[in-house]
């Protein structure tokens, strides 16, 4: 209960910070793309009109259709996060519970708050507890009674905790029972309810403990519970005599009833396969010199060890015949040619675990027998933190659904299976709706959105129109109107246009504006400022091209050890970075700094390595995050690894300083900045989230890292990912946190969040592109936001003036001005933006005069302290005509729309509040 009125304290101080911002109002504009979605995690559907229904997306919020996906709008705009878990509706009320927090267990799963309820349809939401629970598996809402739900937890990703297990409320969320309790490293991650009879529920425990370097997702305790008194007591129903397995390697459990007593559980079983004899006609296999001798080695035929140097990617230095001189002179063992094909990417995809299980009960959960000879490969391979999505139909005991890679049907209960997924399908499965009344009808929600089939997977619709996109990086180029670039969670590197608009019209024409370049997760960009055509990205764990928009030439780029050393490391995220002094030179990080001075055909290694050396686990770790290299001076580079040591080099290389050491430990390192304004500042942020820490971490030092300063006044428990220098005031500083991006105008002695439009959402990077003073936000969960920052870099001059009006665009006058193509058509109706500034709230009016004396337009504005926006639409009264235009004898005519527009000229706008007043030139050429 302390927790909670501490999250609640918590909230009315925010929203007191955003009142109170005088940067409250500057208007941020989405810009897309919307066609490659984002990941989607659950789906309420309205039982009598399917065609209604919501869709939570993991980190974009939750959305509504009533037209069947044609569009969707989002309800979780004022809510206070985005990141979804698990959604249910109560259709005959309207009242609505999100539990917030993925139930998947990525590296961007991002927890929640508690349990959300709105009881208007999302207008407004309410927090009703379980704060701590960061992570939910499942809501079951009892059909009957809106104030009854069952809520598994799984509880902190990355650390121990007690707020997970089965919780129930009888009131609405006012009060919660723990019902089931196993221990801190346990969770819920299913709940299904027999259709039958809504007191009998089955549940799905997951034992699981994530850290930085490794994943852990199985154990004992994963296990099948039931209850048999609508979620109020629980019983555990696997153990070694009931058929399901039970042991160390019982992983994550999705679980799907049909009636009372039929029921299906679908298992990600993490238990090794045994060894498969190998038939030895094959050739040699990467794992033939784990064990192997040198004698043995140096009797192997050439040819098949040329065979497998060359499936396997070695440069062409590495032939039989040199190979086998290393290992006889020992300067290699024959172990290091799996070591050196052997990386993250592939231990992610090629892993002997058993994988995907499907098993049935059909005596309520007493016994259970697995439904299918031999493995389902593909489907989990070693992911156990991802997947688990489960569907029986309820007319049909023997049509099942289970997501993984593929999405796959059976129609005889589990003996055979098919793939139905499609060319307009992603690959990443999440989420099932079946309809019992409508055969064929299923609704998946996947990595890449939403999906509508109504002949079982024969045909699928694509209902992909919210900005979900999840960016872990954006970058912009130079060309007009400037191009947004960007690497996408599990879709790929696109680029698009600035000036997008959200548009259907693409569907007729054929192009959509955004463009794909690259396939996996997409990760960080870098475009030659030389040449806007030529771009640097690529996708996780280091594997990158550059690319020539114009001729289509790609170059692959993943730099390798050489045989016999250790193996680079590379971050989810590796770093890449064109130094600002030469374009031709790319720095790319691994545990070790990389360098091409050829625009990434060759590398050279600069460092030793840069972080405290790695961690035994199944995920890279000790790698270099982040890179930045001073614009004052070429090789004066700073590095910042996952294990929080932040390096800097003067000489290119030659030699390194560790500068961290006076900063909080241990933490990861989301970004180093090198100062463009002073050479001896830079910036540094530290993020806590994977170890659940959520607080705020940002420094400067002005003596290259010799000291620091703490910047976070006034900052509320976000865990930061990115700061950003304004080009032209050095005092001015961008932030981006997970949940919100911040403002200051003095060096971060004090911050001003700074999100106007959009909601609360994670932000992993800011980028500013100079030339139309735009500062572009790439969301993990909303796609990307722009806002025209000029005025904002002129605070530090006008902050004393009572009042300040910034420049207007020169306008093209028009004579489609108020008229419409037809009387079925709107006419077309200009504007202009124009933004002042107000030292304190009042009331201004702002006025268009022909000159000193004249007015020609007046309107009367409420400001408020701070940033003000509104627009003119160039009309003028009847009045000013007469009294002005009359006496210069120029006949203005009224437009289809029935108002009368300036004529081409020079004109005066002001904003005026009292005795004070700002003006500037309006030009319509």
């Amino acid at each position: 209960m302390k927790k909670y009125l501490l999250f609640l304290a918590f909230l009315i101080i925010s929203t007191s910070i955003i009142s109170q911002s005088i940067v409250q109002n500057v208007p941020f504009t989405n810009i897309g793309p919307t066609v490659m979605s984002g990941r989607v995690v659950d789906f309420d559907v309205n039982p009598n009109q399917p065609t209604e229904f919501y869709v939570a997306y993991a980190s974009g919020g939750l959305w509504y259709t009533n037209n069947n996906g044609t569009s969707f709008s989002a309800v979780t705009e004022n809510a206070p996060t985005q990141n979804m878990g698990d959604v249910a509706v109560d259709w005959k009320s309207g009242i609505i519970y999100i539990g917030t927090g993925e139930s998947n267990s990525s590296r961007s799963s991002y927890a929640g708050i508690g349990i959300l309820k709105s009881t208007d349809k999302g207008k407004t939401w309410i927090n009703v507890g379980l704060p701590d629970s960061h992570h939910i598996g499942r809501m079951i809402l009892n059909k009957n009674n809106p104030d009854e739900l069952i809520v598994g937890a799984i509880g902190h990703l990355y650390t121990p905790n007690t707020e997970r297990g089965i919780f129930k409320t009888t009131d609405g969320g006012k009060t919660w029972k723990n019902v089931l309790f196993i221990n801190e490293n346990t969770g819920v991650i299913d709940i299904s309810v027999s259709p039958t009879n809504p007191d009998i529920m089955y549940a799905a425990s997951w034992e699981r403990i994530r850290k930085a370097w490794d994943f852990d997702g199985d154990g004992q305790n994963s296990a099948i519970y039931k209850s048999m008194d609508g979620g109020s007591t629980w019983a555990k129903l696997t153990d070694a005599n009931s058929g399901f397995p039970s042991d160390d390697g019982v992983g994550r459990i999705g679980l799907a009833a049909f009636n009372d007593n039929i029921v299906y559980a679908f298992l990600d079983n993490q238990n090794r396969r045994p060894d498969e004899k190998k038939d030895k006609s094959e050739g040699l296999n990467k794992d033939d010199f784990e064990t192997m001798t040198t004698s043995t080695f140096l009797e192997l035929d050439n040819e098949k060890l040329n065979d497998f140097l060359k499936a396997n990617g070695f440069p062409k230095k590495y032939e039989a015949k040199n190979v086998k001189e290393m290992v006889k002179n020992g300067k290699i063992k024959p172990a290091d040619l799996k070591t050196y094909i052997v990386d993250a990417n592939a231990l992610l995809f090629d892993s002997p675990v058993i994988g995907a299980e499907l098993y049935k009960s059909t005596d309520g959960g007493k016994t259970w027998t697995k439904t299918h000879d031999g493995y389902l490969d593909g489907v989990y391979s070693s992911y156990g933190y991802y997947f688990g999505t489960i569907g029986v139909n309820t007319a049909n005991e023997n049509k099942v659904y289970i997501g993984g890679v593929p999405l796959l049907k059976t129609d005889d209960g589990g003996k055979t299976f098919q793939s139905i997924g499609k060319e307009n399908v992603h690959a990443d499965h999440q989420a099932l709706w079946i309809n019992p009344k409508q055969e064929g009808h299923v609704i998946n929600g996947n990595d890449g959105g939403v999906n509508i089939t109504y002949d079982d997977g024969e045909n699928w619709i694509k209902n992909n129109s919210p900005a979900v996109g999840q960016y872990y990086a954006v970058a912009v180029d130079n060309k007009k109107p400037y191009n947004v670039f960007g690497g996408f969670q599990d879709n790929g590197v696109w680029y698009g246009p600035s000036n997008y608009k959200a548009s259907k019209s693409w569907e007729s024409s054929g192009q959509y504006p955004y463009k794909r370049i690259g396939s996996g997760d997409g990760m960080q960009v870098q475009i030659d400022s030389r040449n806007n055509n030529i771009v640097y990205s690529g996708s996780q764990f280091g594997y990158y091209f550059r690319l020539n928009l114009e001729t289509g030439e790609r170059l692959s780029i993943h730099p390798k050890h050489e045989l016999g050393d250790s193996p680079y490391r590379y971050n989810w995220q590796t770093p890449i970075l064109l130094s600002p002094h030469n374009q031709d030179i790319l720095y790319m990080g691994a545990n070790k700094l990389l360098r091409s001075m050829n625009k990434g055909e060759n590398f050279d290694v600069i460092s030793d390595d840069l972080t405290t050396g790695g961690k035994k686990g199944n995920v890279p770790y000790g790698t270099l995050a982040t890179i930045s290299e001073s614009p004052f001076q070429f090789g004066m580079i700073y590095t910042g690894s996952d294990d929080g040591l932040i390096y800097l080099t003067k000489d290119g290389g030659n030699t390194w300083a560790k500068i961290s050491d006076n900063l909080p430990q241990d933490l990861w390192v989301s970004r180093v900045i090198a100062s463009q304004h002073y050479k001896n500042r830079v910036y540094v942020t530290l993020n806590g989230y994977r170890n659940d820490d959520f607080k705020p971490y940002v420094y400067v030092s002005e003596d290259m890292g010799n000291t620091w300063k703490s910047i976070i006044n006034g900052l509320p428990d976000y865990s930061v990912n990115v700061i950003k220098e304004d080009p032209s005031d050095e005092n001015i500083l961008y932030l981006g946190t997970d949940n919100e991006v911040f403002v200051s105008f003095d060096k971060g002695s004090s911050w001003k969040v700074f999100s106007n439009g959009i909601p609360k959402v994670a932000v992993h990077d800011l980028v500013i592109q100079e030339r139309e003073k735009d500062l572009v936000i790439g969301t993990h969960g909303r796609s990307i936001y722009k806002a025209n920052i000029s005025p904002l870099q002129q605070y530090n001059n006008i902050k004393s003036k009572a009042i300040a009006l910034f420049e207007l665009p020169e306008t093209r006058h028009s004579s489609r001005w108020g008229s419409s193509w037809s009387q079925f058509s709107e006419p077309y109706e200009p504007k202009i933006d124009v933004s002042y500034f107000v030292s304190n709230a009042s009331d201004v009016t702002l006025e268009v005069l022909a000159d000193d004396k004249n007015v020609l337009y007046s309107k009367t504005l409420k400001a408020d302290n701070g940033y003000n926006y509104t627009d003119y639409d160039f009309t003028v009264s009847e009045k000013s005509l007469k009294s002005y235009f009359g006496k210069k004898k120029i006949e203005l005519k009224k437009a289809d729309n029935e108002k009368y527009y300036l004529p081409k000229g020079e004109y005066i706008l002001r904003v005026s509040s009292g005795k004070e007043s700002a003006s500037k030139k309006l030009i319509i050429k």
